[in-house]
């Protein structure tokens, strides 16, 4: 082993604003706010953090699931139940993209990055 993971960073139009659609979706708070770069931990685990970086150009959110503008990262989040997941990152802002399977579904989060609630095989 080389290391371990610290920090993921999401790059975004707005940190303060996506910061807590994740903190909701994954039971984390803010550890660090600025307006330019917000972290969030677990209560549990203070590392590895998740970040959120502005980004200063204009921003291109990617294009799922075409590749014109790349996905540049995704998330899985492991849930008990689907569809009472799905209910509820609908109303904290996420979008549903229509990508439904049996063990997991697409969505994008409210700056357009795309990721997963994912249901293992009973």
């Amino acid at each position: 082993m080389i290391g371990t993971l610290d920090v993921l960073a999401i790059d975004c139009p707005d940190p303060r604003a996506l910061a807590p659609f994740y903190a909701e979706l994954l039971g984390m708070q803010v550890v660090s706010d600025d307006p330019d770069w917000v972290e969030l931990a677990s209560e549990e685990r203070p590392r590895p953090l998740l970040a959120f970086q502005r980004v200063d150009q204009e921003y291109r959110p990617p294009q799922w699931p075409g590749q014109q503008v790349p996905q540049q990262l995704h998330i899985d989040v492991k849930v008990d139940d689907l569809d009472a997941a799905e209910q509820q990152v609908l109303a904290l802002g996420a979008t549903k993209t229509g990508y439904d399977k049996e063990t997991f579904r697409v969505y994008l989060d409210p700056a357009g990055h795309p990721f997963c609630l994912i249901k293992p095989n009973d």
